[in-house]
């Protein structure tokens, strides 16, 4: 059994959230959740969130031991990019690239 949650449009680099995401895959589910609950990276909060969707999904859709679960696989992939800039020395446009991400996380109550 899978259960998947997704949040999308994460005003995060994916390359920054990926370091949270390959942390959190394979482990339990409490022990994931206790990793982003203490860690000070705004992509902790973003995967706990996550987490704890799935976790609900998991427990009222498929009727599973929320002690069983495991986390199958959590990505942060990219999303969107907001194009913005300024005005820089003799007129010159600066360009800057904000980058979103869509934060995945499936969870299974088999051992990865």
């Amino acid at each position: 059994m899978e259960t998947t949650s997704v949040i999308k449009f994460q005003r995060i680099s994916s390359r920054k959230a990926g370091d949270i995401a390959r942390a959190i895959q394979g482990m339990p589910i409490a022990a994931a959740l206790n990793l982003t609950h203490f860690s000070d990276r705004k992509a902790a909060t973003l995967f706990e969130k996550a987490l704890k969707s799935a976790v609900a999904n998991a427990e009222h859709n498929e009727g599973a031991d929320v002690e069983s679960l495991y986390v199958k696989r959590a990505v942060a992939e990219q999303g969107p990019t907001m194009r913005r800039g300024f005005y820089g020395a003799r007129g010159m446009f600066k360009p800057i690239a904000k980058r979103t991400s869509h934060i995945r996380v499936v969870l299974s109550d088999e051992k990865a």
